[in-house]
């Protein structure tokens, strides 16, 4: 079994791949003053409480944007199963054509989630990963990564609207019934809904009119699941793509 873990800014995603088939996967909160014991105690722990024993792992892989957290991330990994995580970076055989001016400032979950994008949907491919932040990447006809656009998440943005106003309370993450909504808290729920639903719908336009055609799009992150769906385009989702995207990459590193 494979131990797959995306660590992102606000939260840590571990996956426990089976050839391929994610037998458990859930959620740590991103701790920079966590030290690599009590990560390796919380993972312990939820695998105990599945029934995954530690020495069903024979490999493992991090994906990180949060620098600070990948090495206890890692020394938990070690520390837990006894071994020597593979961190998506530079070196690594990822199988994937990238196209961008400095492919070294990519993210590893970028990366990640672009690979496996490659592997299962026809090209071209647009990528629309929700998270912190909302990232949208495009894969071309040739399944070459080609680059992409980043803008604030939509919890990021709702927390931003509401610390930095007087009247504007924290409103949950969801749709209202309608889009012209008649009170404060529904007419923000549009917003984020809605708002972003729709800025999603005219990137995909525009990342389509540079692509030449036709994509297939595929959401995924930890907010996609409350957005895609209120979207006008057709819209593949997977929440665990990242994963996915780990464990091929993984694969493709194993020594014979």
């Amino acid at each position: 079994m494979l131990l797959a873990i995306d660590v992102g800014n606000s939260n840590i995603v571990i996956g426990c791949l089976d050839g391929g088939d994610i037998k458990l996967a859930f959620r740590l909160r991103t701790d920079i003053l966590q030290t690599e014991d009590e990560y390796a105690s919380n993972i312990s722990g939820i695998l105990a409480f599945n029934g995954i024993p530690r020495d069903e792992f024979g490999g493992a892989i991090i994906s990180s944007v949060v620098p600070p957290v990948t090495g206890a991330i890692r020394g938990a990994v070690k520390m837990l199963a006894g071994l020597d995580a593979l961190v998506v970076g530079a070196g690594v055989k990822t199988g994937l054509n990238i196209l961008i001016d400095d492919p070294a400032q990519l993210g590893g979950d970028i990366v990640a989630a672009a690979v496996a994008a490659a592997v299962a949907y026809e090209p071209p491919v647009i990528v629309v990963d929700m998270g912190t932040a909302t990232k949208i990447m495009a894969l071309s006809k040739n399944a070459g990564f080609i680059g992409g656009a980043i803008f604030p998440g939509v919890a990021l943005s709702m927390n931003a609207l509401s610390s930095g106003t007087s009247q504007l309370p924290k409103v949950p993450i969801e749709a209202p019934k309608r889009c012209i909504s008649a009170n404060t808290v529904d007419c923000m729920k549009s917003g984020a809904i809605f708002g972003n639903a729709s800025m999603i719908d005219g990137m995909i336009d525009r990342f389509e009119d540079e692509l030449g055609g036709k994509a297939t799009t595929v959401a995924t992150g930890g907010l996609a699941g409350a957005i895609y769906k209120h979207c006008r385009h057709d819209i593949a989702y997977d929440p665990y793509l990242v994963l996915r995207g780990l464990g091929i990459i993984h694969g493709r590193n194993r020594k014979k």
